[in-house]
């Protein structure tokens, strides 16, 4: 079972990763990745350098970041391939313990429907 596990920070804040999280971060990738259960992984780059693109009565409309509404953002993803739900939190869990106290973050955790679930 395939699951996108999405990262909800609050994008105007002065949290910065220290070294000592993203070697945390770094290891928990390779376990992940020697487990057969990471197909890909990666943080995104400020709304303020994002584009949207609307579809509303049948007209396009596009339009730059940064976007004034945004709060919560999706900060990171990882796509994992898991044989349960469960497991699927268990990875998403370890992940956030890891960031320790001073963070408020959100994973959300979603399965992926195609052709391989």
């Amino acid at each position: 079972m395939r699951y996108m596990m999405m990262l909800r920070i609050e994008e105007n804040t002065d949290m910065v990763p220290s070294e000592q999280l993203m070697e945390d971060m770094g290891k928990l990738i390779e376990e992940m990745t020697k487990a057969g259960v990471l197909l890909d992984t990666g943080g995104l780059r400020p709304t303020s350098e994002g584009t949207r693109i609307q579809l509303s009565g049948g007209k396009l409309t596009v339009i730059d970041g940064p976007f004034a509404e945004a709060k919560e953002v999706i900060g990171g993803y990882a796509m994992i391939d898991v044989k349960s739900k469960e497991e699927a939190l268990e990875w998403a869990s370890r992940f956030l313990r890891i960031h320790g106290d001073g963070w408020e973050i959100v994973s959300e955790i979603r399965q992926i429907e195609g052709p391989n679930d």
